[in-house]
């Protein structure tokens, strides 16, 4: 699961990057798209933003798997531990 959202922010940084490079480009290359590189930039600053957000939802989300599976480990070790002394 955690891989998806790590995924999904490498793409939003690379386009963000982009976008980046768009708004260092002359208005003379772009002929139809918007030549204000300010916009650019804005648009640069959101997708670079969500991709930062993405990758903590990443990286929180594998914490969590994580912590469930180590207290799932020691769950069953208990488990054998108990069972070991019964017998």
């Amino acid at each position: 699961m955690s891989r998806n959202f790590y995924i999904l922010a490498a793409v939003l940084a690379f386009f963000a990057l982009i976008a980046g490079g768009m708004s260092l480009i002359p208005s003379g290359f772009q002929p139809g798209l918007p030549a204000n590189g300010s916009l650019w930039r804005t648009v640069a600053l959101l997708l670079m933003l969500a991709g930062l957000a993405s990758a903590l939802i990443g990286t929180m989300s594998h914490l969590f798997e994580q912590v469930d599976r180590r207290s799932e480990e020691a769950r069953l070790t208990a488990r054998q531990k108990r069972r070991g002394k019964n017998y």
